[in-house]
């Protein structure tokens, strides 16, 4: 009986050592508040590079969103009117989908009226690097590229006003 537990005690000790270890190497990918945030570079859909590092020294907010998602769907205006808002003060928006094909893609930013930046992610490269699960998700980057929130869900114009105000001249508010 122990010949033919012990091989399979052994196998399975072996998987969980495995396991254990790759899980530590996911652990250390996982991105904390206060950490440099990765760059990327891609394509917009308006054919324009773009990419992290282009805006070094300007607050960057990084949306992970999908065509299917009734959040992204609601605070896109948010996001559009923040971004005219403050453009001028040299905030940046991105959208990154990775689920949708080109022409979806296209009609939610056409009928969102999007002004900034949207990039497909089609091989799933950005949203690796910010170790991104579930859409929708926002992570806010200060001027020197550090993390400052990552946020699941809907967002709103005041969570946005609490991250970033302090960013902003409040001469240069657009009113």
């Amino acid at each position: 009986m122990l010949q033919k537990i012990l091989p399979v005690f052994l196998l399975c000790s072996m998987l969980f050592v495995l396991a254990a270890c790759s899980g530590g190497d996911q652990a250390a990918r996982k991105l904390k508040i206060g950490d440099p945030a990765p760059d990327f570079s891609g394509t917009g859909l308006s054919g324009q590079p773009v990419s992290l590092a282009a805006y070094q020294g300007q607050p960057v907010i990084l949306r992970f969103w999908s065509t299917d998602c009734k959040f992204c769907r609601a605070d896109t205006p948010i996001f559009n009117r923040y971004f005219e808002k403050y453009k001028e003060s040299g905030l940046r928006v991105i959208y990154v989908n990775r689920h949708s094909d080109e022409a979806t893609v296209r009609r939610f930013v056409d009928d969102l009226a999007i002004g900034f930046p949207v990039l497909i992610d089609k091989d799933g490269a950005i949203s690796t690097r910010y170790n991104i699960k579930v859409e929708p998700q926002t992570i806010i980057i200060s001027p020197d590229h550090r993390i400052l929130a990552a946020i699941l869900g809907g967002v709103s114009e005041a969570e946005l006003k609490n991250l970033l105000g302090g960013y902003f001249n409040k001469n240069t508010e657009k009113r």
